[in-house]
């Protein structure tokens, strides 16, 4: 007996979605499967390729194990094509028994402080994307600040106080774009300030992110000795029964005994600041000519019940520059359901849910745009398997997934290129990755990416 095919659309490229297209074809089914991959972006890989800093190699060895799964050809890889502009809804309904999104979430949290609006404060999530290469980002970045405010207690806070503070030359044998270093080149910055609200024993640092902070060349780190003799009980009982916490502290430790020694200073200094509530960016002037003079602090302690209270304390730090890295947000998919307040799509393990509570047939999510923009890269692969065990589950129940009117996988390349869509393949993205190596090769050097998009469709399209 013939078994039956599911066709799946997965939209969204980034590790989400292509862990859940390499789970379903591994797990147990009583059908056969024909999955499809659409990406608004001409490359794969999403959050790695475009979220991880240049010079973070150990974890974009992931893209390893991303590529196999592409390259097994069980999956199609369509790339450069937006879901909502060039396929719709009907069109997936038309074509397939369901669509999972994995669309992520690339915009910045806010911040609700005075002076945010300041035309040199700015979210995390735009500078990862500039110092990564994103090509719907300006190519230019104002790195004008000798002193620079950085908000969060975060690895994208580690990330980009790191790519601020470090001597760009030492980022050439990353695969960070020319412009990229250019413009960090430009940078006359001196100083970093990075607040944390609560205390040393509650960051959400990762060790290995930490360390590296701790390892560029010519940047002093100074830690107020102060923040660690804050008793908070209810933090440092929760930190002495997790591993990395204990690894975090010990390097805690080991850099405040090393900024007792004597030393020459060096040319750029990082300052961390624990206990520190932002209230305001002090600014100067009116319209384009505003400007950052400082960022106000309150100093915080423990409530002695989990959280922070405001001491009153209020100290003001000269900056001429602010990052927040508070958190990222998920962007609204067109016509499908949105919870505005956590940004994320509303769904129960992965299914979607329509204004009334009910799942909505064929229509599933996972990753950040699934349960909100926390945890690491390799924590998709459970959330994405909860989706699968739903979807696996309704396809046994009739009525449960849509039911395709031209189910043939010629039929959505046709769609494609009737409607001019100069969609990429996974042949494709390995002409791309082939140019972006051999450039990165001539200047001695492992990547050097490809910015433009319309080069980098060009390049993956054999133009």
């Amino acid at each position: 007996m013939t078994k039956k095919t599911l066709r799946l659309a997965i939209v969204g490229a980034g590790p989400a979605g292509i862990f859940a297209a390499d789970l379903l074809r591994k797990a147990e089914r009583d059908f056969d499967i024909s999955i499809d991959l659409f990406e608004k972006l001409p490359a794969p890989y999403g959050l790695v390729r475009y979220g991880v800093a240049p010079d973070h190699p150990r974890i974009k060895g992931i893209v390893t194990s991303l590529r196999e799964v592409l390259d097994n050809g069980t999956v199609r890889f369509f790339g450069n094509v937006e879901y909502g502009k060039d396929l719709t809804l009907d069109d997936l309904k038309h074509h397939y028994n369901a669509v999972i999104f994995s669309t992520g979430a690339a915009r910045d949290a806010s911040l609700d402080i005075e002076g945010v609006d300041a035309p040199a404060s700015y979210g995390a999530a735009d500078f990862v994307s500039w110092f990564d290469g994103h090509p719907d980002v300006p190519r230019t970045w104002p790195l004008e600040a000798e002193s620079v405010a950085v908000i969060g207690n975060g690895n994208v806070a580690l990330d980009i106080s790191r790519m601020l503070i470090k001597h760009p030359e030492d980022l050439l044998t990353t695969e960070i774009a020319d412009n990229v270093y250019e413009g960090l080149k430009q940078s006359p910055i001196r100083e970093l300030h990075l607040f944390g609200r609560r205390g040393p024993a509650s960051v959400k640092f990762t060790p290995l992110e930490l360390r590296e902070l701790g390892e560029q060349r010519d940047v002093d780190i100074v830690l107020n000795e102060a923040d660690f003799l804050v008793e908070d009980p209810h933090a440092e009982e929760l930190a002495a029964a997790n591993k990395q916490s204990k690894v975090i502290n010990r390097v805690f430790d080991t850099w405040r005994k090393n900024q007792t020694e004597e030393r020459e200073p060096a040319s750029r200094k990082l300052v961390m600041h624990f206990w520190s509530k932002p209230l305001a960016l002090v600014t100067e002037g009116e319209g384009d000519e505003r400007r950052i003079t400082a960022i106000r602090i309150e100093r915080t302690k423990p409530d002695g019940q989990g959280g922070i209270i405001g001491t009153g304390e209020i100290s003001e730090i000269p900056v001429q520059a602010f990052y927040r890295a508070v958190g990222y947000f998920g962007s609204a998919v067109d016509e499908i359901p949105f919870d505005a307040a956590r940004g994320v799509i509303p769904n129960v393990k992965g299914r979607v849910l329509d204004e009334a509570g009910e799942h909505i047939g064929g229509v599933y999510a996972t990753g950040w745009i699934k349960r909100g923009p926390v945890g690491l890269i390799g924590h998709t692969k459970s959330d994405a398997m909860e989706t699968l065990e739903q979807l696996i589950a309704d396809e046994a129940t009739p009525g449960s997934l849509w039911q395709p009117e031209n189910a043939d996988e010629a039929a959505i390349t046709a769609l494609l290129d009737e409607r001019g869509v100069e969609y990429t393949t996974v042949d494709g993205w390995h002409l791309l990755d082939e140019h972006e190596r051999s450039l990165g090769e001539a200047a001695g050097r492992e990547r050097m990416k490809v910015v433009p998009r319309d080069e980098m469709t060009q390049i993956s399209r054999g133009a």
